[in-house]
């Protein structure tokens, strides 16, 4: 099928910010759900970090985004991005958004890890994300320009030399055979990695393969070795993992383990609200001893939880907790990816034509570490300025009708006990720490799991945890989300940014298996 439409894959928040901001230019959007189910966006409790109290500068924002970074984000993509924060939460907030207020209209924010302020915009609480999604998802099914096709899959993209012509999709249920999309222009902004692990907080279908089917067409990627594991998933047995949103201890919430020590303290100087990967670790060390790590909220908000923070409320009830009497079971969960397909300021990619935003990219604004609540941001921040380099790339805009998809049968899902197999191998060898040979011993897994792959769903998930495990064992110290126990320290000749290629990754897998 041919169309003068941009082609957007995925449908959260950077995905529907862009369609926004080309509006009149027609675009087809690509979701394997309905609209603002399956999307990490929209399970974003935290809120958006902007400085938009008179207090705050969005240098101090910038500053704190350096230094959670861990040495290697990139000093003028922070200062940018923080520059443009406030924008585009004023922008939000036209659109519809209810951000929390006070009295005097002033928005209210929160504190988070890592942050020297209160600079967090929120919604009800723990309701950001979801807001947020609903207020976008009202504008775009009311923009005539947007076509969406739900239940739809992309599987690859086509490609003349180094430049993009197309997509490849499927039907996802019932699972069909794949339909080309050639197209002018494609953005991916697909989601991240997360459900690569066993333990997530991500949505079932954010399996890295937007990522995966990048580097498949010959994209460069930048950053995958680093992983943010979330310290404070709530340990209760469901997959994906439900959250309890950093917010919690921002508002005073502590962490304790089953002896009832206050562990955090003597870690680091700011306790619970100590860098993600610092805390993660911790927990994890705890989980390791049988030292059931748990979040005690009592103290700092009472029966407030309850109605302050109605998702953490609400899973709490789910698993029979009652966070008023007691403290909430917690965990370490995959949760963010730093890493994805490198990206100029412009959200472009390494291959013409193909423009990329939200946790598939990495643009260097997180560095080794994101900084928390900065992940909204950025989807806004690229999402918008990559649709506004399409639209100045291709000049006029044409007319387009909607497109009528049949798909063709015969297509097959992926083998679920792989993806099981595949998963666990991440978060036993590639996860909160990993050292030499259990990452050599995870790229011999992937590699026997790709060999036996049966689909390009198969295929784009491994060749995402390939990067991941490759660039892991070449990083040989520990920074930011990447730790490694067989070089437990940062190496300052080492504070800068990857780039590999997935030919480069498998070179790397080839070599490393034969030493398993």
């Amino acid at each position: 099928m041919k169309t003068e439409r941009i082609v957007i894959v995925g449908a959260g928040m950077g995905a529907l910010y862009a369609a926004l901001t080309l509006a009149p230019r027609p675009v087809l959007m690509i979701s394997p759900e309905q609209l603002g189910e399956g999307a990490s966006s929209a399970w974003a409790q935290g809120g958006v970090a902007a400085a938009m109290a008179a207090s705050d500068t969005p240098a101090a924002h910038a500053k704190d985004t350096m230094t959670a970074g861990a040495g290697t984000v990139d000093g003028e993509v922070a200062a940018m991005v923080t520059r443009h924060a406030a924008e585009h939460i004023l922008d939000l907030t036209a659109f519809g958004t209810p951000f929390d207020r006070d009295a005097d209209g002033n928005y209210v924010m929160s504190r988070e890890a890592a942050h020297s302020a209160a600079r967090v915009v929120r919604v009800k609480g723990d309701q950001a994300g979801r807001q947020i999604m609903e207020t976008l998802i009202a504008r775009v099914r009311a923009t005539n320009s947007v076509q969406v096709i739900e239940g739809a899959l992309a599987t690859g993209l086509e490609t003349e030399g180094e430049r993009v012509t197309g997509v490849w999709i499927r039907h996802t249920d019932p699972a069909s055979g794949p339909v080309l999309i050639e197209t002018p222009a494609v953005l991916l902004a697909g989601g991240g990695s997360g459900g690569l692990y066993a333990h997530t907080t991500n949505p079932p279908r954010i399996r890295g393969q937007v990522i995966g089917f990048a580097a498949r067409a010959g994209a460069v990627i930048a950053d995958p070795e680093f992983v943010q594991f979330h310290p404070t998933a709530i340990d209760m047995g469901e997959d994906p993992m439900p959250l309890a949103t950093e917010a919690l201890r921002g508002e005073g919430a502590i962490l304790v383990n089953a002896d009832g020590e206050r562990f955090m303290t003597t870690v680091h100087e700011d306790a619970e609200l100590a860098p993600r990967d610092i805390v993660a670790r911790e927990i994890f060390k705890q989980t390791q001893a049988g030292k059931r790590p748990m979040l005690d909220t009592r103290a700092a908000l009472g029966a407030e939880v309850l109605t302050r923070f109605p998702a953490v409320a609400e899973a709490c009830a789910r698993a029979g907790f009652d966070p008023v009497e007691n403290p909430i079971p917690v965990a370490v969960a995959a949760h963010y990816h730093m890493g994805g397909v490198d990206t100029d300021e412009h959200g472009r990619s390494s291959l013409d034509r193909l423009w990329v935003c939200g946790e598939a990219s990495s643009t260097g604004l997180h560095g080794a570490n994101r900084l928390a609540s900065n992940g909204l941001l950025e989807a806004l921040v690229y999402g918008k300025k990559a649709a506004e380099d399409i639209a100045r790339t291709l000049g006029d805009i044409p007319e387009a009708e909607e497109l009528t998809f049949t798909f063709p049968t015969g297509g097959e899902d992926v083998d679920e006990a792989a993806v099981i197999d595949l998963r666990r191998t991440m978060t036993t060898h590639v996860g909160v720490r990993r050292n030499a040979d259990g990452l050599k011993q995870a790229l011999a897994t992937i590699a026997g799991l790709e060999a036996a792959a049966n689909n390009e769903t198969m295929r784009n998930m491994t060749a995402t945890a390939t990067l991941i495990a490759a660039a892991a064992l070449t990083r040989e110290e520990s920074r930011g989300g990447h730790y490694r126990d067989d070089f437990p320290e940062q190496v300052p000749a080492l504070a800068h940014r990857t780039k590999i290629t997935l030919e480069a990754a498998v070179g790397i897998r080839d070599a490393a298996k034969d030493m398993v």
